[in-house]
């Protein structure tokens, strides 16, 4: 893998997944363009070294392609006002208007794809099951996702480029095709982004050296995405902060009562686990939920 310092973009096409996952009032106005910010030195390096970037990224979680509430389209102004560029807006990730602006994009220009999260393609995560489907149904059509279209998903946006840039540290823990997927596309000219760089190295000076008492806090809704993070952690720490809609998981693992509260049942024994091997280091580890 390249440091994107050392590569050469003179003349290449770099695909960057960026998190544009940004917040927007009634008016489809960008209220906070903080990961805008942080993913502008990527885009500027590639620019500078004679590269040209087409910037994909996912925004809210639509459950159709033309629910345009979600379309990237309303953040391309806060985009160009950052970079200080000209952002030219493909109208779709797929299709055959991406692949052409995608073929003719010249060095120095900018280009971005439609929500990624359109497509179930992206998530690998199947739609328009009827409600009542049986779970085995729901493993057969999400088998059937990941072995045909989402194949032909990556393998589309990986046509569109050169080389791919990871600079989408909210999302890089998710085996999605535009993060885990894509990259084998480019078994040569992959990388990550300054973003990704600059989280890594904080996360590595934190965990190798840390001051005590060290506490974690950790938010997010699903303890599915967190639980490798968390045990990881359990090495680490002295106390862990569990919040967010995690906690009621944990919560109703115990019996607790959470209503309609996200939760995951099939992660009972899991979170059970956890706090099981919390009790047995009581002395010098702990584990709070607060919610």
């Amino acid at each position: 893998m390249f440091a994107i310092d050392s590569y050469d973009f003179k003349g290449k096409r770099a695909i960057i997944r960026v998190d544009f996952n940004v917040p927007l009032n009634d008016k489809f106005e960008v209220t906070d363009d903080t990961r805008i910010r942080a993913a502008i030195p990527t885009i500027k390096k590639v620019l500078e070294k004679g590269g040209a970037v087409i910037l994909m990224s996912h925004l809210g979680r639509p459950k159709k392609n033309n629910d345009m509430k979600f379309s990237l389209e309303h953040i391309v102004g806060a985009i160009e006002a950052r970079l200080g560029h000209k952002v030219m807006f493909a109208g779709d990730c797929m299709g055959e208007k991406a692949a052409e602006m995608a073929k003719n994009l010249k060095p120095g220009e900018v280009m971005l794809l439609e929500n990624l999260r359109f497509y179930a393609e992206e998530e690998g995560k199947p739609r328009g099951l009827a409600e009542d489907a049986t779970e085995e149904e729901k493993k057969a059509a999400k088998k059937a996702l990941k072995e045909g279209p989402q194949k032909e998903f990556v393998k589309k946006l990986a046509s569109y480029a050169d080389c791919y840039i990871n600079d989408a540290f909210g999302t890089a823990h998710r085996a999605h095709a535009s993060t885990a997927l894509i990259a084998e596309y480019f078994p040569h000219d992959k990388m990550f982004g300054y973003v990704m760089e600059n989280e890594l190295k904080a996360i590595d000076g934190v965990m190798q050296n840390p001051q005590r008492p060290f506490c974690a806090i950790i938010g997010g809704s699903k303890v599915s995405t967190k639980i490798s993070i968390i045990e990881k952690l359990m090495e680490k720490v002295d106390s862990i902060i569990i919040g967010g809609g995690m906690t009621y998981t944990f919560a109703a693992a115990q019996g607790g009562k959470v209503g309609n509260s996200i939760c995951e049942p099939d992660m009972f024994p899991v979170a059970l686990d956890i706090l099981k091997r919390r009790r047995k280091r009581v002395s010098s580890w702990s584990c709070r939920l607060t919610r």
